[in-house]
């Protein structure tokens, strides 16, 4: 049974920074690519940053610059570092892994206050 739980949510002062953490209960290399979305209260599901097998990064446009997306093939666990944290990125975040299907983590979630 895949597995991906996250970690590293939680309160942060805008301006300033955590890191997810997405941890696979298998291989890592069982993916196509690993990623993170966000959905705020209110507002559709959006596609955070994706990350390929082959380490092609994408980003949604409102974070490039501040997200970065990364992956650790020995620890099977994927990061997003987000710094310059604005309330807008206040969310649940959730790690999704696409292989044949996707699969999701049960989400963090992210408040930024002013």
């Amino acid at each position: 049974q895949v597995q991906l739980v996250e970690s590293g949510g939680g309160l942060v002062q805008a301006g300033g920074s955590l890191r997810l953490s997405c941890a696979t209960s298998g291989s890592i290399f069982n993916y196509n690519a690993m990623g993170w979305y966000r959905q705020a209260p209110g507002k559709v599901r959006e596609l955070v940053a994706r990350i390929s097998a082959a380490g092609r990064t994408t980003y949604l446009d409102s974070v490039e610059g501040r997200f970065t997306i990364s992956r650790d093939n020995a620890k099977n666990t994927v990061y997003l570092q987000m710094n310059r944290l604005a309330l807008e990125d206040t969310a649940v975040y959730s790690c999704a892994a696409w292989s044949s299907v996707v699969y999701w983590g049960r989400g963090t979630q992210v408040t930024v206050s002013s």
